[in-house]
């Protein structure tokens, strides 16, 4: 079976364990891999909807792992047990719902070794909530699948809050530690978003101004992030 390059990537942030969560599974192809290159011993396929456990399902039996991968039905993480796995993935979601799901379940999620994260859109609103809720960013990565460029994010629960410049809820700190490959094209990509934001700010009012401000700054940042690469 052969995964995309954005799954490989998330799949390949996976520490070896005995157990991992895939919430939000879709067609079971991260359980599925993890399990087929040894990462982890056995997985459990979530997913809100009946159809993508569905999918998974046959998937799964089609590789014959039925015996090491367990699908359920259900929301966020009321699926699993507090301890019941080492690793949590959750890909393909808003940064939004990420964030809530990671609330809302936050006594599994501290109970974890470690979760792997890509936010779709939103990677800003969930960085924030990571540094705020006393969860440690482990490693991040990059990925350009299908022509989108695609962020994932390693955290670790280590109940330590961490005052940052907020222009790394913005861009991940670590990849500009690491000098990522990807970094310069990631940072101009939310550049030129953050200028056609800019340029679309037209009515003149107390609110609009300010917002020119702040989305002013967030440019002038993210420039200066640029000259650190």
């Amino acid at each position: 079976m052969e995964i995309s390059l954005r799954l490989k990537t998330i799949a390949g942030m996976v520490d070896e364990c005995e157990a991992v969560a895939d919430i939000g599974t879709d067609h079971g192809y991260i359980p599925i891999y993890l399990v087929k290159n040894k990462v982890c011993k056995r997985a459990i396929a979530s997913d809100i909807n009946k159809g993508p456990v569905e999918k998974a399902k046959f998937n799964i039996k089609l590789e014959n792992m039925q015996d090491r991968i367990e699908c359920r039905l259900g929301g966020g993480l009321t699926t699993i047990q507090p301890g019941e796995v080492q690793g949590i993935v959750i890909a393909g979601m808003g940064g939004n719902l990420i964030r809530d799901i990671m609330e809302e379940g936050v006594d599994k999620f501290k109970k974890s070794e470690f979760a792997v994260l890509q936010p779709v859109q939103n990677p800003e609103v969930l960085r924030e909530y990571i540094y705020k809720k006393g969860y440690k960013i482990i490693d991040e990565e990059l990925c350009i699948d299908d022509n989108r460029l695609y962020e994932i994010i390693k955290v670790t629960y280590d109940n330590k809050i961490e005052n940052i410049d907020s222009i790394y809820y913005e861009v991940g700190k670590i990849l500009i530690e690491k000098k990522h490959p990807l970094a310069k094209q990631y940072i101009k990509i939310k550049i030129d978003r953050y200028i056609k934001i800019l340029n679309n700010i037209a009515e003149e009012s107390e609110s609009s101004n300010r917002r020119k401000v702040e989305v002013k700054n967030k440019i002038t940042k993210l420039e200066e992030l640029l000259k650190c690469l």
